[in-house]
């Protein structure tokens, strides 16, 4: 029986050690859930790339520095199976059982908002990574932080205005029926209203989707000069395939969550070219230093490109962690001062916080251009050109 349970326990959750050779000093066990399994697996995957990464670099420059002292670092993952309840389960288990350090954050929104009860509760800080949402800013919360500048009031002003430089007169609409695209969308309408550009096509559709094929055929009658699907991974895939079935020539077309994602490149091949997307992260920015040895020491560890949002939020909340450390220590009290007070140092360029949202970085769209992802918007971030999408391979 005490084998069986020992086996339970591994199953359940691994620890994975980056330690490279023999150390003195006690390691620092940091905790988090992520989806392994289940709908947001395929997401999921490279974030927790990302923190395995961090960790193995960490520890190759000698540890991570605690107030000055040099510790070894240790990760303790759990599978969430994309379901937010057992998110919030994991994350009470990593602080009262396993009794970890420190903590990363798991993905998406659902399971960040799951969480903060738990944070709040043992007053345990961490810094969040991908999860952006309105109700960012109604949290009271004292031991959560969000780095992304995808907030969805900004994205839909935003997005109008840019849609707007470009010459867009009508734009179709196509929103999954989830609260951050929902959100997005809340705000885009008005907004692109109100610079005079017609919505020719406005729908919803329910999660799991397996057709849309009428609301392609919808859109390809009215002939819009921009498409936007406020889509999450799975009916991204699903609009980029149809879109091309049904040879749908707009040529601004915005497809939200997916398309920064190394399989999406890899599935669509040169059809992603001339895509816009959600994210704030090029590798090509030149004001952000860290940003292109980040992305090739991802690209080198793993095959592929690293996602241009959610990975690279992973990869800056662990700085912001690593950095907060090296001043604070583990203590939480002291490491809630320094990432609630601090400006750092990441691949997305300087992050402050005013209360838990980043106030530096500005909300930014990304365009697929021959297979890269470059910063389109706005013109004072912009790593190229926005480029129209001409039509599709076959």
């Amino acid at each position: 029986m005490k084998l069986l349970k020992v086996f339970r326990m591994f199953a359940a959750g691994f620890v994975l050690a980056m330690a490279t050779g023999s150390w003195a000093a006690e390691p620092v066990r940091i905790g988090m859930s992520m989806a392994r399994t289940g709908a947001f697996a395929a997401a999921g995957a490279g974030q927790l790339n990302a923190y395995q990464l961090w960790a193995e670099q960490v520890n190759a420059a000698g540890g991570l520095d605690v107030a000055g002292t040099r510790r070894p670092v240790q990760l303790v993952v759990y599978d969430d199976q994309s379901d937010p309840a057992k998110a919030a389960a994991i994350y009470e288990k990593l602080i009262t059982s396993d009794k970890v350090d420190l903590l990363l954050s798991p993905w998406g929104s659902p399971a960040h908002f799951a969480v903060v009860g738990v944070l709040e509760r043992y007053k345990f800080p961490m810094v969040g990574s991908s999860a952006a949402s309105l109700q960012i800013r109604s949290l009271k919360a004292r031991n959560i932080w969000f780095p992304t500048s995808a907030i969805p009031d900004a994205l839909g002003a935003e997005l109008a205005k840019m849609m707007q430089a470009q010459g867009v007169k009508s734009v179709a609409i196509n929103t999954v029926q989830l609260p951050f695209p929902q959100e997005i969308k809340r705000f885009l309408v008005p907004a692109v209203q109100a610079a005079g550009i017609k919505v020719v096509h406005n729908e919803e559709y329910a999660p799991g989707i397996k057709d849309m094929t009428a609301s392609m055929v919808a859109i390809k009658r009215a002939a819009p000069d921009a498409v936007v699907s406020l889509s999450y991974p799975e009916d991204s895939m699903l609009y980029m395939k149809q879109a091309r079935e049904q040879d749908i020539r707009a040529p601004f077309q915005f497809v939200a969550v997916g398309p920064s994602i190394a399989f999406f490149s890899k599935m669509f091949g040169a059809n992603l070219d001339n895509i816009v997307t959600l994210g704030h992260w090029s590798p090509d920015q030149k004001a952000w230093p860290k940003a292109k040895p980040f992305f090739d020491a991802y690209q080198a560890k793993y095959g592929e490109a690293p996602d241009y949002l959610d990975v690279a939020l992973a990869w800056v909340s662990a700085e912001i962690l690593q950095q907060a450390v090296a001043k604070a220590g583990l203590d939480k009290d002291k490491l809630r001062a320094a990432i609630a007070s601090g400006t750092f140092d990441t691949i997305d360029g300087p992050v402050a916080f005013d209360g838990v949202q980043n106030r530096l970085t500005p909300a930014m769209f990304l365009q697929f251009q021959q297979g890269k992802g470059q910063i389109v918007y706005p013109p004072s971030q912009q790593t190229t050109p926005f480029v129209a999408k001409s039509g599709w391979q076959k």
